[in-house]
């Protein structure tokens, strides 16, 4: 045999191969796991020119999978905003704003990342942004992606007016004369979007180096682009064909509701035929059934508990729903659902159901992402169905998005069931743990100290715990994110656990979180990140 080229000796190292669960040593050859041992036994196997990395007693998992952030979105957006994620006033918001402005000479002046717990119809419209940028058009997007504001000169140059009406899924927000405040909700961004200048490819793929180092840097060896358009997918063909991509890409083909089943069809699996290479790949169809609760288009079973009440309806029809479903499960897409409200929930598994008895069972792992909101009813259909449930559980805390705004509005008794993860897995769900980056944080540590404590850090003051029944354990997060990743994104064969001809993508740590305290493991820092036995980030 030849000598491998890299050894990895005196380490921690936790396999989530149940087979060899725990060893000290592991080989590397053509990227690939060739060995699992004794630091003695491997040692044996090196060469002359063999690397050798020292673990020093440390902690090594296999790389991380996000299974659900915006790569290629969420990258080309911090590239070109300013990043409003830390304001808490308007007058915050106002200076960050004012200062990147400043610093900027471009045609239009554009923020991110705003905290939309705090930013609303009450403090947030055109007047706020005019004066921080009176000069030149300005648009800011809040975190979640799904609300967004645009200021006078804005709404004057991409022709937003009274008459204008909402796009399908989406709503301009009027004042009491009808006249257009400048908040946008939903699918009306996108048609703000469609009339300002449009990113380059040059500029997606600058997103794509940013957010893969920023995942390199902390672990995140796999992800899932979870919504791509054409110009996306052009992108990471490039990238791929120029051997430039640091991480393993997933991604899913977006589907709104104005296509028709067939034509839907046809144009995503075009996409799928073309982007089969090694390090990307689209095998998923996205489907958003729903937007958010904080601006009121979570579709809920029941209306909203709050004063004003109301509900939303969902942005596929139930008809649209089974009859896309069927077709694209036919085709041997996995589909992969946002789904906010219990309705939406509802729907996608009432979808997946319809599919799976017309299609029969295959292991599609169709997933659903979010489920802030969930029947009890609804819990064990997972399991049944084999549905994935992708979740994020660094929203499950007291925060003012949740404590504030989302529990008043759904009341207590369905509150009751908001990010009821522990339910989910003892009902016998498959979990796969994400960020939705730039909705959030991307750090795996953060989010899995959430997921265990169900409380923000301490660094933030002493929070209640939100329903402690619903937490996780530590074990359970890294095996969310890691095999049952890697199961969800059909690449279990070749990556999520450190076994015998696998990848070889690992990460050292720079503690033990099995042995430290829980409050600390959000502290973790990675030390080192290797992709097919490539080193891609060292501290």
């Amino acid at each position: 045999m030849t000598s491998p080229e890299t050894i990895v000796i005196n380490g921690d190292i936790r396999t989530m191969d149940p087979h060899f669960p725990h060893v000290e040593a592991l080989a590397i050859r053509g990227g690939r796991v060739a060995a699992l041992g004794s630091t003695s036994d491997i040692k044996a196997l090196a060469g002359s020119g063999t690397r050798v990395i020292d673990a020093a007693g440390r902690l090594i998992l296999p790389g991380l999978h996000d299974t659900h952030l915006h790569v290629q979105d969420g990258g080309q957006h911090y590239a070109e905003s300013a990043d409003l994620s830390a304001a808490r006033t308007v007058e915050e918001l106002q200076a960050m704003l004012r200062d990147f402005a400043a610093s900027h000479e471009r045609e239009w002046v554009y923020g991110g990342f705003y905290y939309s717990g705090i930013f609303g119809e009450q403090n947030l419209d055109r007047h706020v942004l005019d004066a921080a940028v009176p000069d030149r058009p300005c648009m800011v997007m809040a975190s979640d992606g799904h609300n967004g504001c645009i200021n006078s000169a804005a709404i004057a140059r991409v022709g937003l007016a009274a008459g204008t009406p909402d796009p399908e899924n989406g709503h301009f927000v009027r004042d009491t004369n009808g006249t257009p405040t400048g908040l946008l909700y939903e699918r009306a961004t996108n048609w703000v979007d469609d009339r300002k200048p449009k990113p380059t490819d040059d500029d997606f793929a600058a997103g794509v180096r940013y957010a893969q180092a920023h995942a390199n840097a902390h672990g995140i060896t796999g992800v899932l682009d979870a919504s791509v358009h054409e110009q996306h997918a052009r992108v990471y063909r490039r990238l791929a064909a120029e051997d430039a991509l640091t991480v393993r890409v997933l991604a899913t083909a977006r589907v709104d509701s104005s296509e028709t089943t067939e034509a839907a069809l046809a144009r995503v699996e075009a996409m799928r035929r073309d982007s089969q290479t090694p390090m990307f790949r689209i095998h998923s169809a996205k489907f958003f059934l729903d937007g958010v609760i904080e601006n009121r288009t979570a579709a809920m079973i029941e209306p909203y508990s709050d004063a004003q009440g109301g509900n939303a309806p969902l942005m596929f029809s139930p008809n649209q729903i089974n009859d896309m479903f069927v077709a694209f499960d036919a085709a041997r897409f996995q589909i992969h659902v946002h789904a906010i409200g219990d309705l939406a929930v509802r729907a996608a598994l009432d979808g997946m159901a319809a599919a799976r008895a017309e299609n029969a069972p295959w292991p599609s792992w169709h997933q659903i992402a979010h489920v802030q909101c969930i029947d009890p009813a609804d819990i064990p259909r997972f399991a049944e169905l084999g549905v994935v449930a992708n979740i994020q559980p660094l929203w499950a805390r007291h925060e003012p998005s949740v404590t504030d705004v989302a529990l008043p509005m759904v009341g207590a008794a369905r509150g009751r069931w908001m990010y009821a993860f522990r339910s989910l897995r003892d009902a016998g769900a498959l979990l796969a743990l994400s960020s939705d980056w730039t909705v959030s944080t991307l750090n795996p540590f953060e989010i899995i100290e959430t997921a265990i404590t169900r409380q923000p850090p301490k660094k933030e003051g002493n929070h209640p715990i939100f329903l402690p029944e619903e937490r996780l354990t530590l074990c359970e997060c890294i095996e969310s994110y890691t095999i049952n990743a890697a199961t969800a994104g059909w690449r279990q064969a070749e990556t999520g656990s450190l076994s015998l001809g696998k990848w070889a993508d690992l990460i050292m740590l720079d503690r033990d979180i099995y042995d430290c305290s829980v409050y600390e493991i959000g502290d973790t820092k990675v030390l080192l990140t290797l992709l097919a036995g490539r080193e891609v980030y060292s501290a």
